[in-house]
């Protein structure tokens, strides 16, 4: 059932925070703290599946993001927040949560804190995120952490979009599915992202994806079939398949995202940076 995610069952929610409408906790097991985000959170269990499989792929480009692992909450598990709406939402999502391994020290990277990073790492963000369509990587909103003298990748719930409308979904569609590639807080940054292209992708086999989507707990994807349910472990398989194919077929030379770069790159040197901005 975990497909190769440790599980932690909870012994207590000691706080909780509030991220837009998300309302994640922090919860204390046997294995130490874990950032936890939950399956009932308005988001739902998609945002979830988008954060298991980006971290995965970012590790497979030896990018830094914190550990994952299930975390069981139940009817028992104590909350040391008693506040009503988040005791409807602990109830809401008993059974497996998603949890990140708690950073101590870590702090949020700073606006003015950018133009510092390095060039190379840059530009193997930028192509992960544009990978997955990850829109949620903004100035005002890095989702990147500085702990242990590392740059820690954050927050990639609203990654994998083409999951949300699996019925708009055609063979050419990872090839044409848009994205602002030029929003990205890197895009200024990456001068040499084509230097990039091929050693990044040489790193996402056709088994690492496999790999990723083997780590999507059956409850997580089962919510999200429109079949009736009990769903079928073909069902599942099958949906999880349809990750990597999307994925897959998204990674084929030339890439669609680096179209976007060549493309604003090949401009004349006065044409404005956000002119091309998807793919």
């Amino acid at each position: 059932m975990q497909k190769g995610l440790p599980v932690y069952q909870a012994r207590r929610v000691v706080s909780s925070q509030r991220r837009g409408s998300s309302r994640p906790v922090v919860v204390e097991t046997a294995a130490g703290y874990f950032f936890t985000k939950l399956r009932g959170a308005a988001q739902g269990p998609a945002a979830l599946v988008a954060e298991i499989v980006v971290a995965a792929l970012a590790e497979a480009l030896d990018l830094w993001v914190p550990a994952q692992a299930l975390i069981v909450l139940d009817a028992a598990t104590p909350s040391d927040d008693q506040e009503d709406e988040l005791l409807d939402l602990l109830h809401a999502s008993s059974g497996l949560n998603l949890g990140f391994q708690y950073l101590p020290g870590a702090r949020d990277l700073r606006p003015n804190e950018i133009k510092a990073i390095d060039e190379a790492l840059a530009c193997q963000v930028l192509w992960l995120d544009s990978l997955v369509m990850n829109v949620d990587r903004r100035r005002h909103n890095p989702n990147l952490m500085w702990c242990q003298d590392q740059l820690w990748l954050i927050d990639h719930g609203a990654a994998l979009p083409f999951q949300y409308n699996w019925t708009a979904v055609r063979e050419h569609s990872p090839r044409q599915a848009q994205y602002a590639m030029a929003q990205h807080l890197f895009w200024p940054r990456a001068q040499t992202l084509d230097q990039w292209d091929e050693p990044l992708a040489a790193k996402l086999s056709a088994p690492v994806l496999q790999a990723a989507i083997a780590k999507i707990p059956d409850c997580f994807l089962a919510p999200l079939l429109a079949s009736p349910h009990p769903v079928s472990a073909d069902q599942l398989e099958r949906r999880r398949q349809a990750y990597a194919a999307f994925l897959w077929k998204r990674l084929k030379s030339p890439r669609p995202f680096m179209n976007t770069w060549l493309a604003h790159h090949s401009q004349a040197p006065e044409s404005a940076p956000g002119d091309r901005g998807s793919d």
